[in-house]
């Protein structure tokens, strides 16, 4: 990740699970799942399973992250842009990529006086008028061999692109991937490739998912809120593991997906945290240490294999796969409609008073639509403890869920449809929510409202 800083944001406390059921529930992207609720419901209703996609081997992944050590221990320590490290690594991605049957190609550059290289690898097939992007800078800083940063993000895209390959997948759109070079200088090698794509081009890329410092020693669980669609797939595969994520504002124009964000292509991708200091609350629902920072050999020498948190760079090479596998289906419904939303932690007592989440809505003319959507993040120990009502402007309640003592699942996350034609838009509603029964706890992550 380059260099420009950021001040780093408050972060809002957020209630560890304890979790009373040994299974884990998948969960399904808030706008995937619609339950009518002008009626209250009995039950939820069932949602549709998340794409397949393969488990992405964490011992290929450091393998890679092994080569790319020894290249940088021979050559200097560094993997650095117009260092022998650099094109090192670049030979080493290019010769997997062309024994698994992609079609790459070197784009060469200068900066500095000195020659970079961007690798592209196109694999074939899919419309190639509908182009699936996912990359990763592939150069260290001079100060080490930048394992995390990136060779971890590096890895686990190759990795990828290699499951695809064994896979043989035939995906609808064309994927592409590609390894930057000169990122830590300024994102030259990204800004080159944007710069010098034909106009026609870079209308074909359907979205580009970037992947930069995801294996962080005492890591967090970030997620680009560029697009929505692809920040919901990434969402979707973190709900499933019950691992809550948070908005990325740490690397926020810092990396290789701002030169496509500037020239309109949808754009989003992880990140698992640099020197900024993870807080009490992080390291609460997340693990880890609190006022240490996420990755504190950032940008320096012991940058190595050792700076690598095996459960993060696990969790995020899975991730890459998933979206890479969903967002190369076919056409994806983005969300529609003007969406206000509040992603406030508020912790939901066990078998006590109710508790609520505030949106102000503003803006509106009239009154709200007849099929007010209503996407809730609960996340609960045990669901059928809950009820969970929208609560209009003037204090009028709609019955969104019931309590259920046979629902012994995860999480509450659904779309409810709610006939809400009769109120007025504009005005403070509030998702309430109370826990009816005892031994079980949870807090509400999230909610929204799209008119």
């Amino acid at each position: 990740m380059s260099l420009t800083r950021r001040r780093p944001p408050t972060t809002p406390p957020r209630r560890a699970r304890r979790s009373r059921l040994a299974a884990a529930a998948t969960a399904t992207a808030l706008a995937a799942a619609a339950v009518l609720a002008t009626v209250a419901p009995s039950a939820q209703a069932a949602l549709p399973a998340a794409a397949a996609a393969p488990d992405i081997p964490l011992a290929n992944v450091k393998a890679h992250l092994t080569q790319l050590q020894s290249i940088a221990t021979a050559n200097g320590g560094n993997r650095a842009h117009g260092r022998t490290g650099y094109k090192a690594s670049v030979d080493y991605v290019k010769a997997k990529l062309d024994a698994a049957g992609f079609t790459t190609s070197l784009q060469q550059f200068t900066s500095g006086g000195a020659t970079g290289y961007n690798l592209i690898a196109d694999w074939p097939g899919g419309d190639a008028n509908q182009v699936l992007m996912a990359g990763s800078h592939l150069d260290s800083v001079t100060a080490g061999p930048g394992i995390n940063d990136n060779g971890s993000g590096s890895a686990a895209v190759l990795e990828t692109a290699l499951a695809v390959s064994r896979a043989q997948l035939q995906p609808a759109k064309h994927l592409r991937f590609a390894w930057w070079g000169a990122e830590e200088l300024g994102l030259v090698g990204s800004k080159y490739y944007v710069n010098n794509l034909p106009t026609t081009e870079r209308a074909k890329i359907a979205g580009y998912l970037n992947f930069d410092m995801i294996g962080s020693p005492n890591p967090g669980y970030f997620v680009y809120d560029d697009d929505p669609v692809i920040e919901q797939t990434f969402k979707d595969y973190y709900a499933g593991l019950s691992v809550p994520t948070e908005i990325e504002t740490e690397g926020d124009g810092r990396s290789d997906h701002a030169p496509f964000k500037n020239v309109g292509v949808p754009v989003g991708g992880l990140f698992s945290g640099a020197d900024y200091v993870k807080t009490a609350a992080q390291a609460q629902k997340w693990g880890g240490t609190s006022g240490q920072a996420f990755d504190r050999c950032y940008h320096s020498s012991c940058d190595t294999t050792t700076n690598i948190n095996d459960t993060a760079l696990d969790r995020n090479s899975d991730a890459v796969a998933y979206a890479v596998w969903t967002l190369s289906a076919g056409t994806v419904t983005p969300p529609t409609g003007t969406v206000f939303s509040s992603t406030t932690d508020v912790n939901v007592p066990d078998n006590g008073a109710a508790v609520t989440s505030s949106i102000a809505v503003s803006g509106r003319t009239g009154n709200a639509p007849s099929a007010l959507q209503v996407g809730v993040d609960i996340k609960h120990t045990y669901r059928g403890d809950l009820v969970v009502d929208l609560v209009a402007p003037d204090g009028t309640a709609y019955r969104l869920k019931n309590s259920s003592s046979s629902d012994s699942a995860d999480n509450v996350i659904a779309t409810y449809t709610v006939n809400a034609a009769s109120e007025l838009a504009n005005g403070t509603w509030k998702l309430k929510v109370q826990d009816v029964a005892a031994q079980d706890t949870g807090y509400i992550n999230g909610w929204q409202l799209t008119f």
